[in-house]
This record gives structure tokens, sequence and C-alpha cells, in this order.
């Protein structure tokens, strides 16, 4: 079992969810965060005041899958939120070591699903 988080642009939420959804991967969690990496921002004047705005909005998606549907799962990230420019996003796979489904007790692969 793994967890992938992938944090990708906020416009590209959509494109990614078609995707995941076309590679049968139906749950995942979506949060909004700010954070900065190559990008390095951006600098911007408000009433003659320059302020330079380093942290970037993000959108942090995390999916639980089974060892199978590791790759089909990447896969589909990149193919939607690829536009070939920096910031595109970083994907992040890191292993689960025990998943419980609360409703049913299920462990392990049978609660990841």
């Amino acid at each position: 079992m793994k967890l992938i988080i992938a944090y990708i642009q906020p416009y590209k939420l959509t494109a990614v969810k078609e995707e995941l959804f076309k590679a049968e991967v139906f749950k995942m969690s979506v949060t909004n965060s700010v954070g900065c990496g190559q990008q390095k921002g951006y600098t911007e004047s408000y009433r003659g005041v320059v302020t330079e705005v380093n942290l970037l909005k993000k959108t942090r998606l995390e999916i639980a899958v089974n060892d199978e549907f590791v790759q089909t799962t990447v896969d589909a990230i990149i193919r939607g939120a690829r536009s070939g420019e920096i910031g595109d996003g970083k994907i992040f796979v890191l292993p689960i070591e025990e998943a419980i489904r609360i409703r049913s007790g299920e462990k392990g692969k049978e609660a990841v699903g």
C-alpha cells in the first residue's frame, strides 16, 4: 500500500480528476495549500509598494492505493497536470504501514479498496 501525495496547479485539478477517473482511481483527498519551489514566486506592486510573493497557491492531492495501482495513478496525475512549465508540481510516493476502515474494521488492502 502506498500514499501518493501530489502538489499541482489549482487550475489543473479538473484535468487531473478526469485522468484519474479514466484510470479508475476514484478515492482522493484534496486540499488547498501554499508553498514555494523552483518557481520562487513573483513581484507585485500595490499603491507603489513592491511586494515579493514567494508562497504560491497549489492544490494537494492525497491518494491511498494498493501497490498494483501506484504507476497507473502516478501516470494519470502526470497526464492531467503537465504543462511543461516550471511549477507543474511534484508527486511523492510513501509507504503505508497500516490502513483500517472505520466502518467495517477491515484492514490492509481491503481497507484501501
